[in-house]
């Protein structure tokens, strides 16, 4: 059994590791511990960046007032290999995701980091925290005087075998045991695919991976013959078939080393997908989205606005639910649409029962948002200079407005004309929201001249983690 002082330094890297690891993976994340050594040992707590405050009542009820977590133990013959960690129940915690285990090493231990808004799945997420749980039972039972910082670089770089694992548990789930499919080929093929321009042109199209037999009885629209297939590892050569597919219901299909064909209207339903969208795209399983690509690396986001400050601003207006419901629709359309096509816009969500004046184009009759087809017209509209004005009423009162406003604290020069006269604006017009979507994806909703959906900065990572606490100290407030 490892000594206190190398135990604290095994489970600082791990956690270090851990949180930078998840931070590039899925934007900035916290991690942390709960564990016990042994059978009769207290909960300790390990939280250097403040992720389990607010649970406090939940950690009281579940390993202070209760003893069931010591008692739901397998048999100790089961847990004879000295490294190997069985998984326990995650806990269902709101805004964590959370994995636990036991080993002889841990009795017991309880991973957490924060479930982003905008993941795609916390598929990925919750084999990295295995891992993580994985790696400190090694740390543990193996040289007491000996600890080194491979953990730590291990998670830091294990975003594809992440995946990777997620995807290859839920083929064993769903699949069976006996596939034939290689998961790192067809991710390093996907990453490769994302990265590779044909004539100053990102990917654009799909690409699916299924069993061979699947797609030996699958009809294609056509298919290559056995001797001339393309190898799926060139990645250039299938960047260029890709041109077949784009905007269209097509995509090649490929048994994870050949692309066999070109798809028909039918595709098996066991599937690995790649979907490519000119710079970013998204990896699927089974037709479920498992994570993003972008920049040759795997991602948690799903690439779309989170306009949750939108709906909670609408949801506490003075307007009625259904009205907030449906402008809360056509703000997330037209942001959606915004990033989609590529194009910056800015929406004055004007919540006065009487809109103010804006100068701009104005409409002789404003359009009624609620329909379809002037729903898409003034997402056209948004593609000009100057910003879309909605009405409380869902109608679009004018477009190409301009905001201005005297200067204000808390302007940033590298943000741009569009979010500083946002600021501007809103710091002069009560009940007023602007939301600034630029061209390069990133949004913003400003109200009362403060970005709204700014990200506070993390608490640094102490560059050492104290000895952690017993869980009464930790409640009682202990830092």
């Amino acid at each position: 059994m490892a000594s206190d002082a190398n135990r604290n330094l095994c489970l600082f890297h791990t956690l270090d590791g851990l949180q930078d690891g998840l931070s590039h993976f899925a934007g900035p994340s916290r991690a942390a511990l709960i564990f016990a050594l042994g059978p009769e040992d207290a909960i300790r707590v390990c939280d250097p960046q403040n992720l389990l405050r607010g649970h406090e009542l939940k950690f009281q009820e579940l390993y202070r007032d209760s003893d069931l977590w010591r008692r739901e133990v397998r048999p100790l013959g089961a847990m004879r290999l000295a490294g190997h960690v069985f998984g326990v129940a995650n806990l269902q915690l709101a805004g964590l995701i959370s994995y636990g285990g036991r080993s002889p090493a841990v009795f017991y231990q309880m991973w957490f980091t924060e479930q982003h808004p905008d993941m795609c799945s916390i598929g990925p997420t919750e084999r990295w925290l295995e891992h993580a749980a994985w790696l400190f039972s090694h740390d543990l039972s193996g040289d007491d005087s000996l600890c080194t910082e491979i953990s730590g670089y291990v998670l830091r770089g294990y975003a594809t075998h992440a995946v990777r694992d997620y995807i290859l548990d839920e083929m064993n789930r769903t699949w069976g045991w006996d596939t034939r499919i290689r998961i790192y080929p067809v991710l390093d093929a996907v990453l490769g695919i994302s990265k590779t321009e044909e004539e100053g042109c990102w990917p654009l199209g799909k690409l699916v991976v299924a069993e061979p037999a699947a797609l030996e009885r699958c009809p294609l629209a056509a298919r290559f013959p056995a001797s001339e297939r393309p190898v799926l590892r060139n990645f250039k050569h299938v960047r260029k078939l890709l041109q077949a597919v784009e905007h269209s219901a097509r995509c090649l299909v490929s048994d994870g080393t050949y692309v066999v064909g070109i798809s028909g209207p039918r595709l098996p339903d066991l599937r690995i997908s790649a979907d490519f969208r000119c710079g970013y795209g998204f990896l699927k399983l089974n037709g479920k989205v498992v994570c993003s690509f972008a920049d040759g690396n795997f991602h948690a986001t799903s690439h779309q606005p989170n306009l949750v400050q939108v709906e909670e601003i609408l949801i506490d207006s003075a307007l009625a639910p259904a009205d907030a419901s449906d402008l809360y629709r056509v703000v997330t359309r037209l942001v959606h649409g915004a990033g989609e096509q590529k194009y910056g816009c800015t929406l004055v969500i004007d919540l006065n029962t009487e809109p103010i004046g804006i100068a701009g184009q104005k409409l002789e009759t404003p359009l009624d948002l609620r329909q379809e087809a002037q729903l898409e017209l003034a997402g056209a509209l948004a593609k000009l200079d100057g910003a879309l004005h909605i009405g409380a009423d869902l109608r679009l009162h004018g477009f190409a407005c301009l905001l201005d406003g005297r200067s204000i604290t808390g302007e940033d020069r590298s943000r741009g004309a569009r979010f500083n006269s946002a600021l501007r604006f809103t710091a002069e017009h009560r009940r007023i929201v602007v939301v600034v979507v630029s061209v390069d994806r990133p949004f913003s909703i400003i109200q009362d001249g403060v970005e709204m959906s700014a990200q506070c900065e993390l608490k640094p990572a102490p560059g050492f983690i104290a000895p952690p606490l017993r869980l009464e100290d930790w409640i009682a407030g202990g830092e």
